[in-house]
């Protein structure tokens, strides 16, 4: 069963989480916020951007077909809002732009994943909103609840090749002190709204 349910080499990309049970039906996104991992979780980990995080979650739920459920909690991420992209992915998918519809985030663009890759996604799991919970009793309650809730999903594991788009622009400019800053490590030129990383 573990074949039939669970792609070669899974998890199928490299992220800030642990896996700790990959028959479990339920992952847990801690958002913004870091947790130890919980016992009977599939995977558990954080979720800080409304981009890149949201693929990654995406390309490792379609390729384990027994995650039906994902636990949303913890933290949402300041101005990424990567939980409120989360769920508009899972309600209203994405445009032809590959922008995510209703999502109140920065940059929500899936760019490295098909569009049949996302409805996959959409019709695998049911995503339960609990944003803002970060007591670990609670979680594990509903991990217990949900874990073994339900079969796997009817169809196969979708392998992706999961490469990188070349960025669309390509900007050189020196960053001035008039210039805001989103993240630590992300900046934002006020005038232009251009990103650098």
């Amino acid at each position: 069963m573990f074949e039939d349910t669970i792609a070669k080499d899974w998890p199928f990309v490299r992220g800030d989480y642990t896996v700790v049970d990959p028959l479990s039906h339920i992952c847990v996104v801690t958002l913004a916020s870091d947790m130890n991992p919980l016992e009977n979780v599939c995977m558990i980990g954080s979720c800080k951007t409304e981009n890149l995080g949201i693929e990654k979650i995406i390309a490792n739920t379609i390729t384990n077909v027994n995650i039906r459920y994902i636990l949303i909690c913890g933290q949402e991420s300041r101005g990424h809002l990567s939980g409120n992209t989360l769920l508009a992915v899972y309600k209203n998918g994405i445009d032809d732009n590959g922008r995510i519809i209703g999502s109140e985030g920065a940059i929500p663009f899936i760019e490295n994943i098909p569009v049949h890759a996302v409805e996959r996604f959409r019709q695998q799991v049911e995503l339960i909103d609990h944003r803002g919970l970060v007591d670990t009793q609670k979680i594990q309650a509903i991990v217990g609840e949900y874990r073994s809730k339900g079969e796997p999903f009817s169809q196969p594991p979708l392998i992706l090749e999961f490469t990188k788009k070349k960025k669309r622009h390509s900007v050189q400019q020196e960053i001035t002190h008039g210039d805001m800053m989103i993240a630590s490590d992300i900046l934002m030129d006020s005038v232009s709204g251009v990103i650098f990383t």
